[in-house]
């Protein structure tokens, strides 16, 4: 008998992979989206779509019954405004109420996405890894803050055998499927030459298919308790607006923006957007978090999850042609 999954989140960037990965590995996927969400991502798929909101438990478990795992990658991934009460109650209230429907209907595995960013990040030399302690508190983005409590109560329920659970982290995704766009605005921005400058730090880039590879890895591979980085490689933001400007056939920012007039730009942004009464285009935190270099290490992923290393220049060669060939380039 066919094996179903719930899955949250499946309209989203990474989830719509995710939909996918499970499809070519014959299990049932049911995935639980809110009325009315975009599902550009999904058509024709041969999933069973529950309709229902993850702030409502009496949605969640309904969605629940009848599976034998859940996949939970539904997250509002939102940084401008830093602070907004809604990041809370979708990271942090959504995956307490998946954690109820799953003890409620006794569900066998959880594979909860997280983020990298819950850990501490680290050098290309020495890069951040699941035991170095979160160092995000600092920039006050209720993002970052709301995915460590989801993370713990995750950790906390796999840790009292409440939940069979594994913790996946992905990086900076790239990659086919960005409709919103999410990750692939950087791209877009490198693309039609709007960026001037670079800032001054950089990050981990992984393939969205290859975080959607291992995500359901997870489901039966991987330690129960454990959490896993689901990343590639560690790239200053020079060498990939570098890359993407490569793929892209126009020429690379070329000016490092000093990390003191990133943030005084993004204060002035601020001040401005609070006169207006509107989002600022860039805000403090983003530049902090511009100005740093947030470098991890996924070794235990590959060596536990089979997490694949596809080149981060076919990622964004992928992207790229997605994007092109979707009217977001005209």
């Amino acid at each position: 008998m066919p094996t179903t999954i719930l899955l949250t989140g499946a309209n989203g960037f990474l989830g719509s992979h995710i939909a996918r990965e499970l499809l070519n590995r014959r299990y049932v996927v049911r995935a639980l989206v809110r009325p009315g969400s975009n599902r550009k991502t999904l058509p024709d798929l041969p999933i069973e779509i529950v309709e229902g909101d993850l702030l409502h438990p009496a949605d969640v478990l309904r969605a629940s019954i009848g599976c034998k795992a859940v996949i939970h990658a539904a997250a509002l991934a939102q940084v401008n405004p830093a602070r907004n009460p809604q990041v809370w109650a979708v990271n942090k209230t959504g995956t307490e109420n998946v954690l109820a429907a799953i003890k409620q209907a006794d569900l066998k595995r959880l594979v909860y996405v997280g983020t990298a960013n819950v850990f501490g990040f680290g050098t290309k030399e020495q890069p951040g890894n699941e035991l170095t302690p979160y160092s995000g508190a600092v920039y006050g983005v209720d993002y970052m803050d709301s995915k460590v409590a989801a993370t713990d109560l995750v950790r906390q329920a796999a840790y009292r055998d409440e939940v069979a659970a594994i913790m996946v982290h992905p990086t900076f995704l790239l990659g086919p499927l960005d409709s919103k766009p999410t990750s692939g605005a950087m791209l877009l921005a490198v693309a039609k030459k709007q960026l001037p400058g670079y800032p001054a730090g950089g990050k981990n880039y992984v393939h969205v298919r290859d975080a959607a590879i291992a995500t359901v890895n997870a489901l039966t591979m991987g330690r129960l308790g454990e959490s896993y980085i689901l990343g590639n490689e560690n790239l200053t933001y020079q060498e990939a607006f570098t890359l993407m400007a490569n793929v892209a056939g126009v020429s690379p920012p070329r000016f490092l923006l000093p990390p003191a007039a990133a943030r005084l730009y993004a204060q002035f942004s601020d001040w401005l957007a609070n006169i207006r009464g509107r989002v600022p285009t860039v805000n403090v935190p983003m530049a902090m978090i511009a100005n740093d270099g947030h470098y991890f290490s996924s070794e235990k992923a590959v060596r536990e999850l089979n997490l694949p290393q596809t080149p981060i220049r076919e990622a964004i060669q992928d992207a790229y042609d997605w994007f092109l060939a979707n009217g977001y380039l005209r």
